[in-house]
């Protein structure tokens, strides 16, 4: 009875330590899966995220683009003297990466007289005539709907969108607060340089907060701004808003001399959706233009990017090396608990490497069961994580699974030496005989 209830005792304490190993290894892949499953997929996630808060990607005439590099001026601080064609902005959903461009639109920035149904007046007002929802048709016969509404979502507006082809407005809060003007109200718009040119009346059917100097403007149908200026079909700017890889050396290099690089690299980059890659290739269709990157948004991506994935691969190698610990102490229990079993195994014939074998393949049973069902709890903690951070699913690549499959194998390894090593030092005569 004696030796009934210690062998009983020593099955319920292997049991429950074979369960702790399974549950360590488990909670191991949950956090591995969920933090690798999300590094291999965060960078389109924070992409995505990112470019919701306007675009990446400016293309300007090259004389604007010199000045604006030269003196840093921007859109807006003056009326250009050079345009694109309005007409050639569709052209940006011919190239290689169209998929990617979300959304763009055209702008004229002109400073015009504002003047209000009460007779108030403002000079030289900002104003941009742009797409605010506009259906274009490019030269591939692809139909996309695109304007400022996809590339200012951010915006929080009172009343509603103007339409383009309507004698509608939108007016910056800070100017509305200005002209004293609310949404229902009409404004007159005339071109104070020109007093031939023809002026235009529009109603204001929303009013908008941005946040930045955009709350000073006023938005009309690009149209309407060509009509009072008399620059027919006339640009001077067109904001597009891409989904794009990250930049790497190959991006930033090609970024400063793409003609120096070699075929192979060359081919690389632009086969790849850098957002320089895409800007080359919007000033391939657009005559006269020069595409560049908003660096800024760019830099931001790129930096929020690599600290994101350098604080999970910490977390998931943090969590590896807590398990190699919590598996080799629960082992080295096992074997000091079972000393007297082992060595009655070795005492019978049995040879260290089927002793080991024996041990290594219980591990591995239960680690096995272990890493399934963390495996199955790291993916849909990913996809929470997902969700509840970029409001969609995370994409579980294959890749994953395999590599934390590869990391857990060398982490039970790793933890199993010291038992390993302390059953080839079992001596079954001093065992047997509680030397």
């Amino acid at each position: 009875m004696f030796f009934l209830r210690m062998i009983r005792q020593s099955l319920h304490h292997q049991m429950g330590r074979r369960a702790l190993i399974a549950l360590t290894v488990c909670l191991s892949a949950a956090v591995s899966v969920t933090m690798l499953g999300v590094v291999f997929d965060v960078g389109d996630k924070l992409n995505a995220e990112l470019s919701t808060y306007g675009s990446n990607i400016v293309v300007q005439p090259k004389s604007q683009a010199v000045v604006s590099n030269l003196y840093g001026s921007t859109a807006g601080s003056t009326d250009s003297t050079e345009f694109l064609h309005e007409s050639d902005a569709s052209k940006i959903k011919t190239i290689f990466w169209s998929y990617n461009i979300t959304a763009f639109a055209p702008e004229l920035h002109r400073h015009l007289e504002v003047t209000t149904s009460t007779g108030q007046t403002a000079h030289d007002t900002e104003t941009v005539g742009t797409w605010f929802h506009k259906t274009v048709q490019s030269s591939t016969g692809e139909s996309t709907t695109t304007g400022v509404k996809d590339m200012r979502s951010w915006w929080k507006v009172t009343g509603q969108w103007a339409s383009d082809d309507a004698n509608e407005t939108m007016v910056g809060s800070t100017l509305a607060q200005q002209l004293g003007v609310s949404v229902g109200d009409t404004l007159t718009l005339t071109d104070g340089t020109d007093a031939t040119h023809p002026s235009r009346t529009l109603t204001v059917t929303g009013i908008y907060e941005s946040g930045d100097d955009d709350d000073t403007a006023l938005y009309a149908p690009s149209a309407i701004v060509q009509d009072v200026t008399a620059l027919a079909d006339d640009i001077d700017e067109i904001e597009v808003k891409a989904l794009t890889t990250p930049d790497n050396d190959l991006a930033r290099r090609a970024a400063k001399d793409p003609l120096g690089l070699s075929q192979e690299d060359w081919e690389t980059w632009y086969c790849t959706a850098y957002a320089s890659s895409i800007a080359y290739q919007i000033e391939e269709v657009i005559p006269g233009a020069v595409a560049k990157q908003v660096r800024q948004v760019q830099a931001l991506e790129g930096t929020v990017l690599s600290k994101t994935q350098a604080v999970m691969i910490v977390m998931t190698v943090l969590t590896l090396i807590a398990a190699v610990i919590a598996v080799a102490n629960l082992m080295a229990a096992s074997i000091a608990e079972r000393s007297a079993q082992l060595a009655l195994l070795k005492a019978v014939g049995a040879r260290n490497g089927e002793v080991c074998r024996l041990v290594l393949g219980e591990t591995a049973a239960v680690s096995f069961i272990g890493a399934v069902v963390g495996a199955g709890v790291g993916s849909a903690m990913a996809q929470l994580i997902g969700h509840v951070v970029f409001g969609t699913s995370i994409s579980m690549r294959p890749m994953v699974f395999v590599l934390v499959a590869v990391l857990l194998t060398v982490a039970v390894l790793v933890a199993s030496l010291a038992s390993l090593a302390s059953i080839l030092k079992l001596h079954p005569a001093e065992v047997l005989h509680d030397r």
